[in-house]
């Protein structure tokens, strides 16, 4: 073999053995695609689902063109790097196929073209493992436009799990903690300190996800979890929220509708900095939201889009180094431009206008820096260890005749019945 030819090649070994493992980050979506969502039983929900259940996912562009769309589904580890497995290990059937099931907003200011996803497909007929996925939106040209995360388990442990106020007396009225036990009838855990693997998420949001804790220790095949500073969240507060699904009309939260434009605009009023303020309960559903528009019938594609003009008052909050964002599930709780709040010195408030779908839409206020870090210790809207919050862990195994990471079970706890 030619000596330049060999070079050649194992550089592009090298590259493509690189290129394999790179971490997988979700790519937000342009300012066109709205609505992103994993839809379940008709309802928007946190994107993990029982191996072999049927799912949906769903968005929107707003050019309204009916656009070509194609999608990409690669299985990665317990640290989102893709698996050496083929798909045709982890896919019956095919994915890299253009979207077929789509319709056009009808009676709506704003055009859209909806998208619809089913698994299983007409092409992708089963996903047959458990584990870690991105599924990846592709254009004409094979490009990504966005990704978004999904996990598939399977019902192999149970997760008995509990949430408690702090030990530490320096954040106790600050944080939760997660006390937790696994379980399993049918495995046998082999070397758990290594094997096994857990991930804890608040309301969904994989930001803010607690990796890489250990048992604490076992008792024969179970194995416990009761730390206290390893498996803590920052508790937050109760989220914002808003009502239009009368858009032409001023709902919960909405002080006034305006339609200058082509499209309805929904005027929040302003919203108070809760920080120093007493814990009050506000019913929220976790940062989810809810698309309908009451005068439709089929509210994936009669829902109506709005601008959405939130206003924050935060005085004791001026930052260069810091800036202030809306987030929840309707944006993914992204961190872009498109969602940082301007300070209007004028008024002596932060504003942003955000186009949503109508519906009921749960919202809250992030700080975060200029390289995408949270502060969470010092939230627009304090910490209250009373928050309402959903919790999820998942467990990951992997012995060691197993090629990939198996996700075998799922836990819920809610912080509503939390204890000392």
């Amino acid at each position: 073999m030619p000596k330049f030819l060999f070079q050649y090649l194992l550089l592009f070994f090298i590259f493509t053995s690189a290129t394999a493992q790179e971490v997988q980050t979700e790519v937000a979506p342009p300012y066109n695609i709205k609505t992103v969502a994993f839809v379940q039983n008709g309802a928007n929900v946190v994107p993990i689902f029982e191996l072999g259940s049927t799912f949906e996912f769903q968005f929107d562009d707003l050019f309204g063109n009916e656009a070509n769309y194609y999608f990409d589904i690669t299985h990665c580890d317990y640290n989102w790097k893709p698996t050496d497995i083929p798909k045709t290990d982890y896919i019956t059937g095919f994915d890299n196929q253009r979207i077929m099931n789509y319709a056009n907003s009808f009676n709506t200011l704003q055009v859209y073209s909806h998208y619809k996803l089913p698994f299983p497909n007409q092409f992708t007929n089963q996903l047959r493992i458990s584990g870690n996925y991105i599924l990846k939106i592709l254009n004409e040209d094979r490009e990504v436009v966005f990704s978004r995360k999904f996990i598939l388990y399977e019902e192999h442990s149970t997760v008995a799990a509990q949430v408690k106020r702090s030990r530490n007396l320096s954040n106790i009225d600050y944080k939760q903690n997660l006390d937790f036990a696994i379980l399993s009838n049918d495995i046998v855990f082999q070397t758990p300190l290594q094997n096994v693997k857990v991930l804890l998420l608040q309301n969904g949001d994989f930001s803010t996800a607690i990796k890489n804790i250990v048992p604490q220790y076992t008792l024969g095949n179970q194995l416990v979890y009761k730390y206290d500073k390893e498996t803590q969240f920052w508790a937050g507060n109760e989220f914002l929220y808003f009502e239009n699904k009368d858009i032409r009309a001023a709902n919960n939260n909405v002080g006034k509708v305006g339609s200058s434009g082509d499209i309805y605009n929904s005027y929040l009023y302003t919203n108070q900095a809760r920080a120093n303020q007493i814990y009050t309960l506000y019913q929220d559903v976790n940062g989810n939201f809810v698309v309908k528009n009451i005068n439709g019938s089929n509210n994936e594609i009669e829902a109506d889009y709005a601008w959405v003009y939130f206003s924050l008052s935060a005085p004791t909050f001026r930052s260069n180094q810091e800036d202030i964002y809306v987030t929840g599930m309707f944006n993914n709780y992204s961190l872009t431009p498109e969602y940082k709040m301007e300070y209007n010195t004028d008024k002596g408030v932060y504003e942003k206008a955000i186009m949503i779908k109508q519906g009921f839409t749960n919202f809250e206020y992030k700080i975060a820096d200029r390289k995408g870090n949270i502060n969470y210790e010092n939230a627009i809207d304090g910490n209250f260890y009373q928050t309402e919050n959903d919790y999820i862990i998942l467990v990951y195994y992997k012995q060691s005749s197993d090629r990939y990471e198996r996700v075998i079970g799922k836990g819920n706890a809610n912080s509503i019945n939390i204890t000392n």
